[in-house]
């Protein structure tokens, strides 16, 4: 049987989110043995070494930094929010803990129009404020932990992250992206791991090595997928992440999700689902 790029591009995308929330296990496995700190400098070095080789096999004209005050803000948004995403994952279950990393979609509709000057339709104006009414139902002000604020802080990250790539040159390789990201987070994060490093045991280096390694593993599949077919005909992929971190949280940390949180999420990805519509109408959400 011949597979369609939509499907190919489906496979490749659910395949990143397997990859993606097998890293946030491998951080909730750690159970805050490490210091974000030491966390972030050693995730990121690691990230450095297996990106290396396939950076210095580009042409050297690709090599080049290109915007190099872009990708410096975007390094140390990779340090804020992986700190973060590690305190989150520490005192949050992980199917909460996500809903509120994918509230990053979300919170990119507001930073377009101010950083990029986008100015969005209706459409995408009420879908954002479903999906903001469903956060405020996972993080349920009366049972509110006060690492969601980490979980929050970490999607405002990513999404500032996402956005940022508009500034940068559009011919420069995402694995020289990736490179240039790791390298110049290193300088801070290493000062501030030095301040709090401890010994590690073996398995807490795997564990971090493993959360580099499915870390680049989700942003290479999502790479490869988006080359295969347009964002909006295979985009619901990207929400498989929640379904395989319920399973996860179920099997390793017995965790369920309840009704509400269930409602929640719902109202977080139904809105940004890619819903049947005219031709005219897909042509027109894609180019707003």
């Amino acid at each position: 049987m011949r597979w369609s790029a939509v499907s190919i591009g489906i496979a490749i995308l659910i395949c990143g989110n397997l990859s993606s929330s097998l890293s946030d296990v491998a951080v909730k496995l750690l159970n805050g043995s490490v210091s974000a700190f030491q966390y972030m400098f050693i995730r990121q070095l690691l990230s450095v070494l297996l990106i290396t080789p396939l950076w210095l096999r580009l042409p050297t004209a690709q090599r080049d930094i290109g915007h190099w005050k872009i990708n410096a803000i975007r390094a140390h948004l990779v340090l804020a929010g992986s700190g973060m995403l590690l305190i989150a994952l520490t005192y949050l279950p992980l199917a909460t803990a996500n809903a509120l990393f994918y509230a990053a979609p979300l919170l990119m509709l507001p930073l377009s129009m101010v950083i990029l000057g986008e100015r969005p339709n209706k459409q995408k104006v009420l879908a954002t404020a479903i999906g903001f009414i469903g956060i405020v139902i996972v993080l349920r002000p009366d049972q509110f932990h006060w690492a969601a604020f980490a979980a929050l802080g970490t999607a405002s990250t990513l999404a500032l992250y996402n956005v940022l790539v508009r500034k940068l040159p559009p011919q420069q390789p995402i694995i020289s992206t990736l490179f240039w990201t790791g390298i110049l987070s290193l300088p801070v994060s290493s000062l501030f791991a030095y301040q709090y490093w401890q010994p590690l045991a073996p398995h807490e280096w795997l564990l971090i090595a493993a959360s580099a390694l499915f870390t680049l593993g989700y942003q290479g599949c999502c790479v490869a997928a988006y080359r295969q077919s347009e964002t909006y005909k295979i985009g619901l992929a990207e929400y498989s992440g929640l379904i395989f971190v319920a399973i996860f949280g179920y099997l390793w940390f017995n965790e369920t999700p309840d009704l509400l949180t269930g409602l929640g999420i719902l109202l977080i990805i139904i809105p940004m689902a890619p819903w049947p519509k005219s031709r005219r109408t897909k042509d027109r959400l894609i180019h707003d």
